[in-house]
């Protein structure tokens, strides 16, 4: 992905496929250093300080910073230290796909320039095709035990897509506890990647998948014990945030639930259908399914609801002083004022809270302000950062990207197989001192997720 002014409206990273059938090596340069009859090895053992309870390991939880914002980046991101000697790489935050990859010189067929050199994959690494992950990866069809190697081609809704290798390579974390830990985990090696932008260099070396599936990073690390499968974001308006795996941040109070809720065989995080309200006014009888994937930089109503929405905006704006802007190129529906605005405390009084009602859950109300769907632009716009998804290409998904996630805490239990949610300070850890963390201000963990 490119900047924002090449992106435009935004990146949409939920994964749309996951190749089932072996991939030939794009290049006879690929196939040189990662054959098709390479011998794949198994996966190591973990390396790691943690401690040890009844012969079992104590899971505990993990803190990273999240870096970036919606506008005028469009992406958050965290960093990563993988490889054995570790080098640092920039993942995108994607609860929309499973699947973590990094560009890599394998060599690379297609690449962008990245923030970090392409990282280097060893042979002696490759994940077996036999091996569960593979088979999980490929939605329980196996490749053939003859191909050595773990192939995998994943697209995304915005036309971007990574084809690779699946190898084993250690993270390493530093955990609350203040033990640090070396996990082996499967991470895609992507040898070809197609931008939705060509010729644009990437502000992130990959894509960190923390999704459901087995292959996720969460998934790996709750099935070795280094932590709970349990996986929580905090996005701040102002930018940055804080991204956690495990519980041990999670609120004992205060928190809105609601079920898991699956759609069709995708791994998305749902809490299900949903009804829309403007205010108090019902969008509709009927219900959306919804996904929370902070993949989206937008959020994304299928077509019906979108124009409900849209018109119940327009009808409310058409007694105020402002007026549609249609020359603003960051974002389809735009309104200005009489002077620009800097920011959107400026409009806002002019605007509802838009909710969503859970219908699975206990009084489960999603309540996003202005803020969590508008954005003031470069050129002092206050523009609508909700669009139709249907032109979007998402057909009948409606998707709650970072706009709307912001300032909230949001929790994936997949333990307890709920998601919750509560407004937050977002540059603050929660409740430090429960967690014997020493403070709560985030700036003194910049270096808490990543092993210097």
């Amino acid at each position: 992905m490119g900047t924002w002014e090449a992106v435009r409206r935004g990146r949409l990273l939920i994964a749309l496929l996951v190749a089932a059938a072996a991939i030939p090596p794009a290049s006879s340069a690929a196939a040189t250093t990662l054959p098709k009859k390479a011998k794949a090895s198994s996966p190591p053992e973990l390396l790691s300080e943690l401690p040890v309870h009844a012969g079992r390991l104590v899971p505990s939880s993990v803190v990273f910073p999240i870096y970036g914002d919606v506008y005028p980046h469009g992406l958050y991101y965290v960093v990563m230290n993988i490889g054995d000697p570790s080098k640092p790489y920039f993942l995108d935050v994607d609860t929309g796909s499973d699947l973590t990859w990094l560009q890599c010189d394998a060599p690379c067929v297609s690449c962008s320039k990245g923030p970090h050199p392409w990282y280097r994959p060893k042979k002696s690494k490759l994940v077996p095709s036999g091996d569960p992950l593979c088979a999980a990866l490929h939605s329980g069809i196996a490749q053939g035990e003859n191909s050595g190697q773990c192939d995998y081609e994943i697209q995304y809704e915005d036309r971007g897509s990574s084809l690779g290798v699946l190898l084993y390579d250690a993270f390493s974390l530093r955990l609350t506890n203040s033990t640090r830990a070396s996990p082996i985990l499967a991470v895609g090696c992507g040898y070809d990647q197609q931008s939705a932008v060509q010729d644009a260099s990437a502000p992130t070396d990959g894509v960190l998948g923390l999704g459901t599936g087995k292959v996720s990073v969460l998934s790996q690390l709750s099935n070795q014990g280094v932590t709970k499968n349990v996986v929580g974001h905090c996005l701040s308006g102002k930018g940055g945030g804080y991204l956690f795996f495990g519980d041990d941040l999670v609120p004992s109070s205060r928190m809105t639930w609601a079920p898991m809720s699956r759609i069709g065989f995708r791994n998305y995080y749902s809490p299900g259908p949903a009804k829309l309200y403007w205010g108090t006014q019902s969008l509709g009888a009927k219900q959306i399914e919804v996904v929370l994937d902070t993949g989206s930089t937008f959020t994304y109503f299928e077509s019906h609801p979108y124009q409900a929405f849209l018109s119940a905006v327009k009808s409310d704006l058409s007694k105020t002083p402002l007026i549609e802007e249609f020359d603003d190129s960051a974002l389809p529906v735009c309104w200005k004022g009489q002077k620009p605005f800097k920011s959107v405390s400026d409009v806002k009084k002019y605007f509802k809270t838009l909710a969503l009602d859970f219908v699975k859950g206990k009084r489960a109300l999603l309540e996003l302000s202005p803020e969590n769907y508008l954005i003031i632009t470069k050129h002092g716009n206050a523009c609508l950062g909700i669009l139709n998804g249907s032109e979007a290409g998402l057909r009948n998904l409606n998707v709650i990207g970072d706009i709307s996630l912001q300032d909230h805490m949001v929790v994936y239990d997949n333990e307890k197989q709920h998601i919750g949610w509560v407004r937050a300070a977002c540059n603050r850890l929660p409740n430090a001192d429960d967690h014997g963390l020493e403070d709560g201000d985030l700036s003194q963990y910049a270096s808490m997720g990543v092993l210097k």
